[in-house]
């Protein structure tokens, strides 16, 4: 490393104390494994799912793997995952596990909610407060803690499944079903939560999610609404969103 970074012979030594217990070279080796185990103790905590599908052994190598292909940039550890899903998108794990990709990227978008930044969420008194004659021109748009996340396999049902087991030694996972889903991540309370989109709630919280009006969004569910009657899925999804937070006005 030294000769790479064009130092001399022995430019360790009067960079680094030695001793005879110790060489400069033992000592920098200490500090190098101490930094990568308190990266991969947080990458543990960022990514319980990943690391439960793939296996300790196998998820040491892949941050081992990752860390070298993008060692971290920031001063804050927590940007140190945020590239893992890209990574894993080409990585030969996917031949065993190929929704493994889908999976750390669900997981990050969960930690990039919790840290999403902060809106007044339009609430049900606040719609009762303005004159229904005018709701139809209310401009909104998803809050920014909140995100969909489009999957071709069910990530969330095996999070669902990892979380579920917290604590539980022997615990074996099974590849999730391979079906399309999108999925709904959103922070209320400061707390972060998920689920699974309705059909008719993707495309129109799709559409507030770079402003809308109230008209545009009832439209777009009742397009959706299949055989449900679109005004009761309107009120009934209107009154969901409402509850968990995840609108605003869109000039706010």
């Amino acid at each position: 490393m030294a000769a790479e970074r064009g130092l001399g012979p022995g430019a360790l030594d009067d960079l680094i104390e030695s001793d005879a217990r110790l060489s400069a070279a033992e000592r920098l080796e200490i500090y190098a494994d101490a930094y990568f185990h308190r990266i991969l103790d947080c990458l543990k905590e960022d990514f319980p799912a990943t690391r439960a599908a793939l296996g300790p052994d196998n998820f040491h190598n892949l941050v081992t793997g990752y860390l070298i292909e993008y060692p971290p940039t920031e001063p804050s550890i927590s940007f140190a995952g945020r590239y893992l899903a890209e990574f894993l998108r080409q990585h030969p794990l996917r031949e065993r596990w190929p929704f493994i990709a889908e999976l750390a990227h669900l997981e990050r978008i969960l930690i990039e909610v919790f840290h999403a930044g902060e809106a007044e969420a339009l609430n049900a008194e606040a719609m009762r407060s303005a004159a229904p004659a005018d709701w139809p021109a209310l401009a909104m748009r998803t809050h920014p803690a909140l995100a969909i996340v489009d999957c071709e396999w069910r990530v969330d049902e095996l999070l669902h499944e990892v979380e579920s087991a917290v604590g539980e030694s022997g615990q074996s996972w099974s590849a999730p079903a391979r079906a399309p889903v999108s999925v709904l991540v959103w922070r209320r309370d400061a707390q972060v939560h998920y689920r699974e989109l309705e059909r008719a709630e993707r495309a129109a919280l799709g559409l507030a999610s770079t402003g809308a009006s109230f008209a545009q969004i009832c439209e777009a569910v009742a397009a959706d609404a299949g055989r449900e009657e679109p005004v009761a899925l309107i009120n009934r999804l209107f009154a969901r969103w409402l509850g968990d937070g995840l609108l605003i006005l869109a000039d706010r």
